[in-house]
């Protein structure tokens, strides 16, 4: 199972030095980041491969707020999706 995430945030230098600060946390949290693309200053998306999705829901309802406040992220939307 993999994770698609779009981040909406303030500043992609200021997110990008929390996201790389976070790592670990997501990682003890079942997501393991495959690819990070930066659309324009504004815009972020990640793929995850997620290896506990019950952690992996866990955080992104819960701790994954902290991240957000830090990273300067407005709107934060994940899709947990699977190879056809």
């Amino acid at each position: 199972m993999q994770l698609i995430a779009h981040y909406a945030v303030a500043d992609y230098a200021a997110f990008r030095t929390a996201f790389d600060a976070d790592a670990e946390d997501r990682g003890n949290n079942g997501l393991s980041l495959l690819q990070l693309w930066r659309e324009d200053n504004g815009n972020a998306w990640a793929l995850y491969q997620v290896n506990d999705a019950k952690a992996a829901r866990a955080y992104l309802s819960g701790a994954a707020a902290t991240f957000n406040a830090q990273a300067g992220v407005s709107a934060a939307d994940f899709h947990f999706v699977e190879t056809a």
